[in-house]
């Protein structure tokens, strides 16, 4: 295999969190940076064993962005991204998105020597993501009332 070949397996199913609060302005959305890239993503990660979906996003966030709260168990959406593997492979990756709502906002966590965090406005973080389907989802996002 070449370094940007994209492997032959079916895609990688991941969930993610998107973690969000009422703001003075309206919705926010907690925005992290990725360990390699820098890029702003949301907290994303491998499905767990004995957790459900929403209760392994609601992990991920509280590992990568420091934040805990309430998620539900409906999916908000999906998104695709091409994951770069350490062998330079490339794998098709499809992330069930979960919203959570913060609670709490921790001042350490796991990883926050590895990342940066910070709220945006809806707009803002869809225009801060690099995937297009994932830039949707954040725009359409409406909390249950």
């Amino acid at each position: 295999m070449t370094g940007s070949t994209r492997t032959e397996t079916s895609e990688n199913r991941q969930v993610a969190a998107l973690p969000w609060r009422r703001g003075e302005t309206g919705v926010e959305v907690m925005m992290i940076t990725s360990r390699e890239t820098r890029r702003w993503v949301i907290p994303k990660g491998g499905r767990m064993v004995g957790k459900t979906d929403s209760q392994a996003a609601a992990q991920e966030a509280y590992e990568e962005a420091g934040v805990q709260g309430e998620t539900l168990d409906a999916v908000v959406g999906y998104f695709r991204y091409d994951k770069r593997l350490k062998t330079g492979a490339v794998q098709a990756c499809v992330v069930a998105v979960y919203p959570l709502e913060v609670l709490i906002q921790l001042g350490a966590w796991p990883e926050d020597q590895q990342r940066q965090r910070r709220w945006m406005s809806q707009a803002e973080a869809a225009e801060a993501v690099h995937e297009t389907d994932l830039a949707e989802l954040i725009r359409a996002f409406r909390p249950a009332a």
